[in-house]
């Protein structure tokens, strides 16, 4: 592996993998958490919901309130995100190794472990300085916005503090981040896993959940969906099952019934010919693609993005010790 990484900053990195709800960001996560425990490495693990604007409670009386005038919004977009503070957060993070941020109860056993209301925020408070690493997992960790108006967006429907600070300014959260992972399965297959999750949790019927995948579309195209040109690694899984009706499926292809593709945006930064090597089931298919059997994402993310973690520890220790 060679090349520089985006920041300057080698005391406290950044690693953040972004895409869609759904499409099997945890999945990455944890296999990433398995790195992080054979390297010895400390981080503090942060979710993009941390950084939504409102509880579930407020969105969903937005949302009535959005459909009764015929708007679309959605978590994918800015005007239910805070984008300039996880902006500042990142970037706060990497000069000091700390941030506010707060937490979001996901689920009851994570609320009572918060102390708050399911769907609410712990208060906004400083981050502890003692990791070696920020791990971000969400929507947004390689976003780039610039103006509402290239969406032909009525600016006056959305907070006043958000058109300031996006229309005006813009939104460069990617230019913080050491490595960008981007995870985005065959469409299809993001969207029966988006409908299977919310089911099984008793969120809501597979017909809402096909109206949550149309509302939202506009802020996939625009919000999501540009942040894979600007990732290091993108991660693609394809199912080898059919999926050609998302709606009627009965349920999720396994690992063993997909493939991984891996894409990687600069050849300089990696030695392709010796991570196939390392990695015995793997095929290239382009001179920066590579595919991978399903059930083999946990030891690829090891070969291929342990020895960048290495090396960020290196120079982390390398600054430290210097300062």
């Amino acid at each position: 592996m060679e090349g520089e990484y985006r920041r300057m900053s080698a005391k406290h990195p950044i690693v953040a993998v972004t895409g869609a709800s759904g499409a099997g960001l945890s999945t990455v996560r944890h296999a990433f958490k398995f790195i992080f425990r054979r390297l010895g490495i400390r981080p503090v693990i942060v979710h993009g919901d941390c950084f939504r604007r409102y509880t579930e409670r407020q969105f969903t009386a937005l949302l009535a309130e959005a459909r009764s005038s015929g708007r679309h919004i959605s978590w994918f977009g800015p005007e239910c995100n805070h984008f300039h503070e996880l902006e500042t957060f990142f970037k706060s993070f990497g000069a000091t190794g700390s941030g506010v941020l707060r937490d979001y109860a996901h689920n009851a056993e994570h609320a009572q472990k918060l102390g708050v209301p399911v769907g609410e925020f712990t208060p906004w408070q400083p981050l502890s300085p003692d990791n070696d690493l920020l791990f971000y997992e969400g929507q947004h960790g390689g976003l780039v916005a610039e103006t509402w108006t290239r969406r032909k967006v009525d600016a006056r429907h959305f907070p006043p503090e958000v058109d300031r600070r996006i229309g005006n300014k813009g939104i460069d959260i990617a230019q913080h981040v050491d490595l960008l992972l981007g995870v985005a399965p065959a469409i299809n297959l993001e969207w029966i896993q988006k409908i299977h999750r919310d089911c099984a949790k008793g969120h809501c019927a597979a017909e809402e959940s096909v109206d949550t995948i149309l509302r939202r579309m506009d802020d996939y195209i625009h919000y999501i969906v540009p942040q894979f040109g600007l990732t290091d690694i993108n991660i693609q899984r394809m199912p080898l099952v059919d999926t050609s009706d998302p709606f009627t499926a009965r349920d999720v292809p396994t690992a063993d019934e997909s493939i991984y593709i891996f894409h990687f945006r600069d050849r300089k930064r990696f030695d392709l010919l010796n991570l196939k090597d390392r990695i015995p089931s793997a095929h290239m298919t382009r001179p920066t693609t590579m595919m991978v059997p399903g059930g083999d994402l946990k030891h690829a993310l090891e070969v291929i993005c342990g020895p960048i973690l290495e090396k960020m520890m290196d120079r982390r220790r390398e600054a430290l010790a210097e300062a």
